[in-house]
């Protein structure tokens, strides 16, 4: 069986990094409609909102909250009627490359980690202070 479009891609490490359901359904609708070559889609909050099962105002939070994380972009279009007249389009969200907030997540991680390398040292030579005092002066 051969499946032509029907399917999108998203990496592994998007579980690590902490996303609520609600922001992992969002980011998964906007990977599904986003262009592949453009990176970017225009669905409404309140057709996101259909999809994944929320009302337009949670899936508005939940944009906010992958926007702030920089996982996407989004930005307000402008439309020019026929008469002339400039009026608010559509939001263009554009799907960030994942693998920067990967990187950076990873990042704060290591950083995590020497922190308490360095603190578990730190602990190890007061003990090793408070087991061998120096001498007091006369």
């Amino acid at each position: 069986m051969k499946y032509k479009g029907n399917f999108f891609s998203l990496p592994n490490e998007i579980f690590l990094l902490g996303l609520g359901p609600g922001e992992l359904a969002v980011y998964c609708y906007l990977r599904r409609c986003e262009n592949q070559k453009t990176h970017q889609c225009w669905p409404s909050y309140r057709t996101i909102g259909e999809a994944v099962g929320m009302c337009a105002n949670t899936v508005s939070r939940h944009v906010k909250k992958l926007e702030e994380r920089g996982l996407i972009s989004v930005e307000p279009t402008k439309v020019t009627t026929k008469a002339g007249v400039t009026r608010n389009g559509t939001l263009q969200f554009t799907l960030l490359p994942p693998q920067n907030v990967i990187t950076r997540y990873y990042e704060e991680k290591l950083a995590e980690l020497e922190l308490a390398t360095e603190r578990q040292r730190v602990q190890k030579c007061l003990e090793q202070q408070a087991k061998n005092p120096p001498c007091s002066p006369l």
